[in-house]
């Protein structure tokens, strides 16, 4: 395609781009801020937060040249422009999207960036001190999320190999729920390890924002105003739905009471697992990927995380590393070039080779982001350290972090 700037498509993507801004502020501070003891509720928002300001400032620094310019050995992207230099003022399109200009490409990826770190809060929240989780972003973000990044979407070995991730169920969900896993291993089980939503009002309006814009994050990733972003808006919204509804099922048949906490995970579940897949499957195929993931991911959190003993305060392996594993298997099975030409499709269109190459993927970033992060975190644990005072943590993290309270109750 030459490069022709289309009003069109850069005012859906400038659209797309606020959206996913949305997924993490408020988003996702919400939806994780609403899940927790009222003392710890900003001190949870704010992790998201100060996450989405360190990774919008790294990565126009050298962040979007490591992950989309030119490719090192499949490995990694030079940094050939820092700070952004130049790319704004020439006006250049984007080699990636040549409809809309690259300044939008790389502010809508940037975004990207930003909710796959903010996601591994979740896992530590309650116990986990404010300047380990200042260290932890940018080494994060530096060693695992950009040249994971750069493998599967910017040129590099993954992508060389022709692996489907349409919108990140490899980059995002399943790096950022294996990283969750690797932390929580690390800095242990809270004193008070049940989950206890003091407000699941907060989390009601997170899923609400997160569900909105996730239309940016996946419809977006069709890089355009298309068919192809209304096909993945419509798989996008009925996974969810059905996510919803097999994990209000799952709670009446195992617990005989439907729970609102459920619902709202069985749609983020439903959310995250067809993220991979947006661009490649049809609605019979989102119902079945949405029914699924939320049942597996059920079960990781309501019997996989006792029988291994782990503290993954609000289950970002159970629901997004879970859905991550899924939504990838599922794009070598259901992938269809009727919906996207620009692919040959899974094992039912009859390439079932597109199977191997998703789970190599799988295999591969799981590991590499796991053994990474466990290193990162060690490493913090043994300078700063990672885990607050016993008493901070009894009483709360807000006051004793940041002397300030939710809630002034009298």
């Amino acid at each position: 395609m030459d490069p022709i700037l289309s009003s069109g498509d850069t005012a859906w993507m400038l659209i797309s781009t606020a959206l996913v801004i949305l997924m993490t502020i408020p988003g996702v501070a919400l939806f994780y801020g609403g899940l927790i003891r009222r003392e710890n509720v900003l001190n949870t928002l704010f992790l998201s937060f100060i996450t989405f300001s360190i990774v919008s400032v790294l990565w126009f620094i050298y962040g979007y040249d490591m992950v989309f310019s030119t490719d090192i050995w499949g490995v990694i992207g030079a940094i050939s422009n820092p700070f952004f230099n130049g790319v704004l003022e020439s006006g250049a399109l984007s080699s990636y999207a040549p409809t809309i200009p690259q300044g939008l490409y790389a502010v809508f990826q940037m975004t990207f960036a930003a909710i796959t770190v903010a996601l591994i809060s979740g896992a530590v929240v309650e116990r986990m001190k404010f300047s380990a989780w200042l260290a932890f972003v940018p080494l994060w973000l530096t060693l695992v999320y950009m040249p994971i990044a750069h493998w599967v979407w910017g040129g590099g070995w993954l992508f060389q190999m022709g692996v489907l991730d349409f919108a990140g169920g490899i980059v995002v969900h399943l790096s950022s729920g294996v990283a969750a896993l690797a932390m929580v291993l690390l800095v242990g089980i809270r004193k008070n390890a049940k989950l206890l939503p003091h407000h699941l009002g907060y989390s009601v309006i997170g899923t609400g924002l997160l569900w909105f814009g996730w239309f940016g994050f996946n419809a977006g990733s069709a890089l355009g105003a298309s068919n192809l972003a209304v096909s993945a808006m419509i798989v996008t919204n009925t996974s969810a739905a059905m996510g919803m509804l097999a994990w209000v099922l799952m709670d009446k048949i195992n617990t005989g009471k439907p729970t609102l906490l459920g619902a709202l995970s069985g749609a983020i579940a439903g959310l995250a697992t067809i993220t991979p897949a947006a661009g490649y499957v049809n609605v019979t195929s989102a119902l079945i990927i949405g029914f699924v993931s939320s049942i597996i991911c059920y079960y990781a959190v309501s019997h996989l995380k006792p029988l291994i003993g782990y503290d993954d305060a609000l289950d970002v392996f159970g629901i997004h590393g879970m859905s991550g594993i899924i939504g990838t298997l599922a794009v070598g099975i259901f992938a269809t070039p009727l919906i996207n030409s620009a692919i040959k499709g899974g094992v039912i269109a009859g390439n079932p080779a597109q199977l191997g190459i998703q789970l190599l993927a799988i295999v591969v970033v799981g590991l590499y982001s796991f053994i990474v992060t466990y290193i990162i975190g060690m490493v913090i644990d043994r300078t700063i350290g990672l885990r607050v005072e016993e008493e901070h943590e009894v009483q709360g993290l807000d006051i004793n972090l940041h002397e300030e309270s939710g809630y002034r109750l009298s």
